[in-house]
């Protein structure tokens, strides 16, 4: 059974999904506000986070922001009745791998979570490519070396902490390498998504792969080809 952590401070909305995610199987803890919602991720295993941006005691991107430092794995979701951009951008900065605006229906938010813990648990294909039949489970390209035993990137021998979702773009990009992926490309291999989020989490994810990626300006690997996506390549 997978356990959820959702922290929530409104009693409608903890009501309306736990008694939902409790009928589709799910385990369910809450914590009404920042601070007990910190002390239950740092005393209970979970497979997954809910969080609400708006919290008493300590902010949900607060609370992202420390769950990130010590868990770069677990997925996050975040709920929002602050639907604007930059709400949406700074939760996602703080390392949420997805947002839903509220109000939202039911099974809109199964269908995130489902997408989540599959992302968590399985790659992109169950396909085993050449180059990791020759070199075991190192991908590469230029300096970047990413050991997919280890859940490790290097770059030039220095090492590169990502979140699950930047290190599963750059896994993207590596098996695709020299190769331009759109954004509906990298929505459905990277997000699992087949559809127009209607954001720009693509865009806002690359942006933070590139700052980790591409410290060195005279040597850029992800490249924007305007009007079709982006590719991984040396110039």
């Amino acid at each position: 059974m997978k356990k959820i952590l959702l922290v929530e401070d409104e009693n409608h909305v903890v009501s309306f999904i736990r008694k939902g995610l409790t009928e589709e199987g799910y385990d369910v803890s809450v914590a009404m506000d920042g601070n007990m919602g910190y002390e239950l991720f740092k005393n209970y295993a979970f497979d997954l986070i809910i969080l609400d941006i708006m919290l008493p005691g300590m902010s949900g991107t607060e609370l992202c922001k420390l769950i990130r430092n010590e868990n770069t794995q677990i997925p996050i979701l975040f709920l929002t009745a602050l639907g604007t951009t930059e709400n949406v951008v700074m939760g996602l900065k703080y390392g949420a791998d997805d947002y839903l605006v509220k109000p939202f229906k039911f099974i809109e938010l199964t269908a995130r979570i489902e997408t989540l813990l599959r992302r968590a648990n399985t790659y992109f294909s169950p396909g085993v490519s050449e180059e990791k039949k020759n070199n075991g489970n190192l991908l590469t390209f230029s300096d970047i070396i990413m050991d997919d035993d280890k859940k490790e990137v290097t770059r030039s021998g220095e090492k590169i902490n990502l979140t699950t979702t930047e290190y599963k773009l750059l896994y993207c990009f590596l098996q695709h390498k020299n190769i331009v992926l759109s954004r509906t490309d990298l929505l459905e291999k990277v997000w699992d998504i087949n559809f127009n989020l209607g954001t720009n989490v693509v865009d806002v994810y690359v942006n933070y792969l590139r700052k980790k990626i591409d410290l060195n300006p005279g040597k850029k690997l992800i490249h924007t080809v305007v009007g079709m996506g982006y590719i991984l390549k040396e110039d």
